[in-house]
């Protein structure tokens, strides 16, 4: 993986500064079981416990260069190139990203904000809501003000305003967005009937941009693959993939054959699912059978 720069100096694929953590902590990673060198040995050569060392190299927390260069030298790491590579990754790290203006999101959320401004494409299968991407505003309201932890309003209207400014990978051109989605996301009645005729209005026209493929799974195609599952793969120009599978008791960031499994299993989803084509017309249908009510 190599940083790159655009023109005036502006980051480009390499512009996230959660991606290029998640980048170093795998590179540390990579070189620690190389060498044979435990997680606790790691931690106990710059000092801190294993959970934070595992933190770096999750990457959900940068590293400062006199801490990864003791690191590297645990690890025999003699590259020149190598080290310069990983330090200027250390520095780009620590930089904050546009979320940070939006206060105490999450930190699980904030790393799947930081990885997703830095892919290309993401393919997502969603059972039950709308695609974050793809949210009208009222929806995400909705949503985010049923949270059980009851966040304030001042919360969910940041919330929403991150979910509005996320979605401008998508008008921008920038991403990529191949939904799938099961039938019952059309059907689930979020906010009332106005928001969620609203909301299948605004999946119908983010269907019709050259960079969005929206495909339903109908009710009638029964089982299939990963029915109870959703989740979403990020592709990058300059690494490999990520899967990102959001839970109850944590998130889950997965990497190498895990990416290759759920990709397959993603094909699998689209060709359980209609085209692009019907799918339009099915959200049509479902749209104008809620305006009848």
């Amino acid at each position: 993986m190599v940083l790159s720069q655009g023109a005036g100096g502006t980051m480009t694929a390499m512009e996230s500064p959660t991606f290029v953590r998640f980048q170093l902590g795998a590179q540390l990673r990579r070189v620690r079981e190389e060498a044979s060198v435990t997680a606790e040995q790691a931690a106990d050569v710059i000092e801190v416990s294993a959970s934070t060392l595992r933190r770096i190299e999750a990457g959900r927390v940068g590293i400062k260069a006199p801490a990864l260069n003791a690191l590297l030298d645990r690890y025999g790491v003699t590259d020149a190139e190598l080290r310069d590579t990983l330090l200027s990754m250390a520095k780009t790290g620590k930089q904050r990203g546009w979320w940070a203006k939006y206060g105490d999101l999450p930190s699980s959320y904030r790393q799947y904000i930081g990885l997703e401004s830095a892919a290309e494409e993401v393919q997502n299968f969603e059972t039950l809501v709308v695609p974050g991407l793809l949210q009208t505003a009222d929806y995400a309201r909705a949503m985010t003000s049923e949270d059980a932890f009851e966040p304030s309003p001042e919360a969910v209207e940041r919330r929403v305003a991150v979910r509005m400014q996320r979605q401008e990978l998508i008008t921008s051109g920038k991403l990529r967005l191949v939904a799938v989605l099961d039938e019952a996301v059309l059907h689930r009645q979020i906010g009332g009937a106005a928001i969620m005729a609203d909301q299948l209005t605004a999946l119908l026209d983010a269907s019709k941009r050259w960079n969005v493929t929206v495909q339903v799974i109908p009710f009638r195609e029964g089982a299939y693959a990963s029915m109870l599952t959703s989740f979403h793969i990020l592709n990058f120009a300059d690494g490999p993939g990520v899967v990102y599978i959001e839970g109850l008791t944590g998130d889950l960031y997965a990497e190498g054959e895990d990416v290759r499994r759920c990709t397959v299993v993603f094909n699998s989803l689209r060709a359980a699912a209609m085209s692009p084509t019907d799918s339009a017309t099915m959200i049509e249908e479902i749209r104008g059978a809620r305006r009848e009510v």
